[in-house]
């Protein structure tokens, strides 16, 4: 199995898509990975009781062309997340990561998340015990901090008690969490971005790699993050407006992609899923911003939302009907470039 370590020469920087329950689900990532084939794509994250207990191949299936892919796990027992770990390098991911950052009630009463930074020894003996099980790396996604414990050398605690265990990657969320009093939502949005505290988290352990999360949306910010930290994971933005992906290529002096061209590739995907039973607006969701911030994207969204898809012939014109979006999506383009 090819970690990715052993191909960072081509990763560098490091710049990923986050992990968004319901959002980068292995539909979304094949679609993204068109847009550059350098990106680091994470899973959803999964627990580790959804895995053990649950329906192992549905959380952890994905298509090949995904690669390189980072299974996020949220859990708190060690040894069921050494246990995932390692059915996750089996499965061929390329990195696990462990979830120290969501802050939705439900994963607070299962200590997942978040409210795992106040206990950092126990963070600590879980990434001990994942890095035991396998070869590949496991990271640590978490916070600048949460309710009560806000500060600058908190956070530089609970980094340097997990960086004991020889994990040397973390991807700060640049905001606090606070658990009691915001919804999941309003912790993505509230509390203030302190990019400093990420920065000086990176200028004191120069060591370490250090990514940097929250409110990137432009080419541009992405190169201003570089300047300070390792790597830039970019989330909603990603999702909302994907060719975002595709001008970040330029870091590896690619060549960027036509988004027409991207449909085509696609195309054979979807009928792909489809015919395995999958509703068509399951995937179509995923697709919707393609043309964001252009002339038409109003129209490729309209054409592409509605009902699923019900019969072999509801699929087959739903089909013809995304390839026809796609026509007129094109002539509005060019006409509007021609006046």
């Amino acid at each position: 199995m090819t970690d990715l370590n052993s191909i960072e020469h081509k990763l560098q920087p490091r710049i990923s898509v986050a992990p968004m329950m319901d959002w980068t689900t292995k539909d979304y990532r094949y679609f993204a990975r068109l847009f550059n084939p350098n990106v680091i794509m994470y899973t959803e994250m999964v627990t580790t009781g959804a895995i053990i207990h649950g329906d192992a191949k549905r959380h952890l299936d994905f298509n090949g062309e995904e690669h390189p892919i980072v299974l996020q796990l949220g859990g708190s027992n060690p040894q069921d997340l050494a246990t995932c770990t390692k059915m996750a390098q089996d499965w061929g991911y390329n990195e696990v990561n462990l979830n120290v950052g969501c802050p939705s009630d439900r994963v607070q009463n299962n200590k997942i998340g978040a409210c795992l930074m106040a206990e950092p020894e126990l963070v600590a003996e879980c990434i001990g015990e994942m890095q035991n099980a396998v070869d590949i790396p496991v990271t640590v996604k978490h916070r600048i901090g949460i309710d009560d414990m806000q500060s600058y050398e908190e956070m530089l605690n609970f980094v340097d008690t997990v960086a004991k265990t020889g994990c040397n990657n973390f991807i700060v969320h640049a905001r606090i969490a606070l658990l009691k009093g915001l919804s999941p939502k309003e912790n993505r949005d509230v509390p203030p971005l302190r990019y400093e505290d990420v920065y000086r988290l990176k200028q004191d352990r120069p060591e370490l790699l250090i990514e940097i999360n929250g409110g990137v949306k432009t080419y541009a910010e992405t190169l201003e993050h570089l300047k300070h930290v390792d790597g830039v994971m970019i989330g909603r933005e990603a999702y909302h407006n994907p060719y975002l992906l595709a001008e970040i290529g330029q870091l590896w002096n690619l060549e960027a992609p036509d988004r027409f061209d991207i449909m085509q590739q696609m195309m054979p995907y979807i009928a792909q899923r489809v015919a395995e039973g999958a509703p068509l607006s399951i995937i179509t969701r995923h697709i919707l911003g393609l043309f964001q911030n252009l002339p038409g994207a109003r129209k490729w969204r309209q054409a592409l939302s509605g009902g699923n898809a019900k019969t072999l012939k509801d699929v087959e014109n739903a089909l013809i009907n995304i390839q026809e979006a796609m026509r007129r999506t094109e002539d509005y383009l060019r006409d509007n470039q021609a006046q």
